[in-house]
């Protein structure tokens, strides 16, 4: 048997991202590959600050034959517990050791879970999504990142980016890196889907990603949400993760904030919204990115308007406006009557070709 351990940024959940792509596409790929994915751990002392219900973790949970979660618990913060990352590499050890994972290759997001590396000896695979180094973050934070990062970068077997803009940020630490974008699952995206029943009955321009101050712009959530009213509505769909002020802001403003969907669901959200919309911040963190929603947003075909953000500015066919122009751009763009295009486009971003590339980088055994 082949063995993966994915330490990962998300949780494996119904909101698909780049490592549940990904894995999926690997394991259909080789039927002797097992995979364990070690979720960010639980964090109840924070959870608790934030009133929100605290969770405890969970242990290894089969999610189907050669696939297993694992969520470990961070009890204490870091500055109190000095122990907190040994007792989390740790509880992975054991979790490996349970499904008898004697070698197994390391797949790391999180470039602060370096310990389990460290301390094990595991061939790693280094997959930069993000430069986190770009993103606000407490110092302490960001000297964490830094840290793990360079180890990475110095130690890894293989190192995969999403843009070449982040590996033109780190080719003066490592030469090698493989760019490996992001994708769309083709087939799901093009297939007819119904109106979603919570969409509204008239035009909508729909956001999809998660909401976070990392990338959203809040302000122009709010200003073209007011723009819209009396011809549409805004429509926002996927994790919340900004803060209960900025979704009231939103919300207050006449834009419908429906929360994360299943995989499964969303493709129904994007094909029915007259226009895909991509208000973003424009900065150094995410010029970093290669965002998945414009494989998705260019596979059902609709009109798409964005802030000059990275992957979307140099697009044949978007609309780029920002500010002021921005929420007047979306207003006179609903409603829109067009059918479904064959979404050509996405074709070649189709992630069975992301899974063949990233598989030819892993250093499995």
């Amino acid at each position: 048997m082949t063995d993966l351990v994915v330490l990962s940024l998300e949780r494996w959940d119904g909101v698909w991202r780049r490592n549940q792509y990904l894995v999926a596409g690997l394991l259909a790929a080789d039927p002797d590959l097992r995979v364990l994915f070690v979720e960010p751990p639980d964090d109840p002392i924070h959870d608790l600050r934030h009133r929100r219900r605290p969770s405890t973790g969970r242990g290894l949970t089969r999610i189907d034959d050669r696939l297993w979660t694992l969520r470990p618990v961070k009890w204490l913060p870091r500055r109190i517990d000095r122990g907190a990352d040994d007792r989390l590499a740790s509880t992975v050890r054991a979790a490996v050791e349970t499904l008898r994972m004697p070698h197994p290759a390391l797949w790391i997001n999180d470039p602060t879970a370096v310990q389990l590396a460290q301390r094990t000896g595991w061939p790693v695979l280094y997959d930069m999504t993000d430069d986190w180094l770009a993103a606000e973050r407490p110092e302490s934070a960001q000297q964490r990142i830094a840290e793990g990062e360079n180890w990475l970068l110095q130690h890894a077997a293989a190192v995969v980016a999403c843009s070449p803009e982040l590996i033109r940020r780190k080719r003066p630490q490592r030469d090698d890196i493989v760019l490996v974008r992001n994708g769309v699952d083709t087939a799901r995206y093009l297939a007819p889907a119904p109106r979603p029943a919570d969409a509204p009955e008239g035009p909508y321009a729909l956001y999809l990603g998660t909401l976070h101050r990392d990338r959203i712009d809040v302000g122009l959530c709010v200003a073209t949400a007011t723009a819209l009213r009396g011809s549409g509505q805004l429509v926002l769909v996927g994790p919340e993760a900004w803060s209960a002020a900025d979704g009231e802001r939103v919300r207050a403003a006449g834009a419908i904030v429906l929360g994360a969907r299943d995989r499964e669901d969303v493709p129904g959200y994007l094909q029915h919204a007259d226009v895909l919309v991509v208000p973003h911040l424009v900065t150094s963190f995410t010029e970093s990115l290669d965002p998945i929603k414009l494989y998705e947003y260019q596979a059902v075909g609709r009109p798409i308007i964005s802030t000059p953000v990275a992957g979307f500015r140099d697009e044949p066919g978007v609309t780029i406006a920002s500010g002021a122009e921005f929420a007047s751009a979306v207003a006179s763009a609903l409603p829109v009557e067009s059918a479904f295009p064959d979404g050509a486009n996405a074709r070649a971003a189709d992630w069975s070709a992301r899974v063949a590339a990233f598989r030819a980088a892993l250093p499995l055994r």
